[in-house]
Parts: structure tokens; C-alpha cells; sequence
């Protein structure tokens, strides 16, 4: 899927499937493609990818119909510029829960190259673009998706103001800071995360806009959330996938030949992914 087709889908309640990636192997991308995905989600938040082989990988899985959705290290409409810039489709922001970064967000991914104070009055409703310039910026950005995280109780109770916004594409819940935010940390059956999931994800969808979440740790969350109406779904990561299937059938291994010497693994990469 290009950016335009993915952001068509998931307004029709479509679901679609991606993975994070953190790999940089000029191989990573066939395989990638190969397994059936709609999108790549690349996270620059937490992961250290420079531009330069973020824009690479962008630009690759572009080239085999994944449209990449990167996440930037904060809300900041100069680096959602940026990425898209480098060949990203779609801007994910994380821990969002003021309109005012909302609206910059939109202006950097639905209104580029337009900056500065007529952007500013075009977001307002002070301005409205006539043509060609409005047919121009609606071509120039119709691959492109904006996304914002939702991850704290302030986003939620900001949410109807949130999804005031014209041209959010996306709410994209991050589990783990939202269980923090929530003070139950990585309960997610506790039935207070259900709750928000729901809230979320209802309200959402009610609004027309896609509602999703990025999640490592067990399918059947996966599929609970899924069940309650998600339909934007960043399943797992390349690193734990390998990780975990390396930690799967290594140990069937040792346990039917009866290894004596046994490998110590432990927590390696973020948390929080």
C-alpha cells in the first residue's frame, strides 16, 4: 500500500498490518515485503536511526509498497518535515495531548512547503487557500498520513478536542506509557486498560479516523484490542521477533538433547518499543 491507500482504508475501518522495523540490512526490505504487510512502522523515538539511513530505508520500502510511518523523537512540525522529506508517508508523534501540537502536526504533514504565519492563519480558519495553491499542497501531501500517540490520561481526556482537529488520520496508542500513565504499569488485562482501550478505540472510530496501537508481548492482547474495534495494528518489531524465536527454538533444542550447558539470556533493547 502507498500512503494514499492505507489512509483510505483505515477511514473505512479497514484493518491493516504492520511491523515495526528496526533493522538497516539492504535485505530487510524484500523480506519484509514479502510477508504479506500493508506498512512499515519505523521508530525513531526510541531507536537510534540517523536521517540518513532513515531516509534509505524509507525510500526502499516505498519502493515495494510498504509506506513507511515513522515516529519522531517529539512533537515538532520542523522534524515531521523532515522525515517526510526522506521518503516517510506517514508522521506519528508521540505522547500527544495538546490541540495546539495537533494542529502543528497537520499543518506539517497536509499543508508542506507552506510554513510560518500564513500556515498559522490557514490552521486557524483566519485563511482559506484558493487555487491552484490548494490544489497543489492537496497533491503535493495525498500520501501522506498524520498520526498522533495516545498515551496518557491527559490525551484521553483531551481526546474529543484531539479529534476536533481536521486531517488526524490516526490515533496510534502506545500500551506501555499508557499502563504508566495509568498506574497500573503493563497490566494490560487489567479491566482499567480495557476500559481506556475502549474509549479510545470507540471514540475513534465514531470521529472516522483510523485507531491503532504498537504492540510486542503477546497476540492474544493483540487480538483482544483488534476484537474491540482497532484496525491499524503495528504488530511486534523485527529485533523481538528474532529474539523470541531464537529464545523459542533454542531452548526446544537444549531441552530434547539434554544440553547441560545452558545459554543466560536477559533484557536487551528498550523496554518499550
Amino acid at each position: 500500500m502507498n500512503g494514499k491507500d492505507l489512509k483510505r482504508a483505515i477511514r473505512n475501518g479497514e484493518r491493516v498490518y504492520g511491523t515495526c522495523v528496526v533493522s538497516i540490512s539492504p535485505q530487510w526490505p524484500a523480506m519484509i515485503a514479502g510477508t504479506g504487510l500493508d506498512f512499515v512502522f519505523i521508530d525513531t523515538e526510541h531507536i537510534p536511526i540517523d536521517r540518513t539511513e532513515l531516509s534509505w530505508m524509507c525510500q526502499n520500502f516505498s519502493a515495494r509498497g510498504l509506506a513507511p510511518i515513522v515516529r519522531i523523537p517529539k512533537p515538532d512540525p520542523y522534524l515531521a518535515c523532515m522525515v517526510l522529506d526522506g521518503g516517510a508517508q506517514g508522521v506519528v508523534a508521540p505522547y500527544m495531548e495538546r490541540v495546539a501540537q495537533a494542529k502543528e502536526l497537520c499543518g506539517a504533514t497536509k499543508f508542506r512547503p507552506l510554513k510560518g504565519v500564513r500556515l498559522d492563519r490557514v490552521l486557524s480558519g483566519e485563511e482559506a487557500l484558493g487555487e491552484p495553491l490548494q490544489s497543489y499542497i492537496g497533491k503535493f501531501n495525498e500520501n501522506n498520513l498524520c498520526l498522533i500517540n495516545i498515551e496518557s490520561v491527559e490525551a484521553i481526556e483531551s481526546l474529543d478536542k484531539l479529534l476536533a482537529v481536521p486531517d488526524i488520520d490516526c490515533l496510534l496508542v502506545g500500551p506501555h506509557d499508557l499502563s504508566i500513565s495509568l498506574d497500573i504499569p503493563e497490566d494490560y488485562r487489567n479491566p482499567k486498560f480495557t476500559e481506556a482501550m475502549k474509549s479510545i478505540i470507540d471514540k475513534g472510530r465514531a470521529a472516522g479516523v483510523g485507531v491503532g496501537f504498537h504492540y510486542s508481548f503477546g497476540i492474544e492482547e493483540v487480538m483482544d484490542w483488534i476484537r474491540l474495534g482497532a484496525n491499524f495494528i503495528v504488530y511486534s518489531t523485527d529485533f523481538f521477533l528474532v529474539r523470541d524465536a531464537l529464545v523459542r527454538d533454542v531452548g526446544q533444542l537444549r531441552e530434547t538433547f539434554g544440553d547441560s550447558i545452558h545459554g543466560k539470556g536477559g533484557e536487551v533493547g528498550p523496554a518499550a518499543i
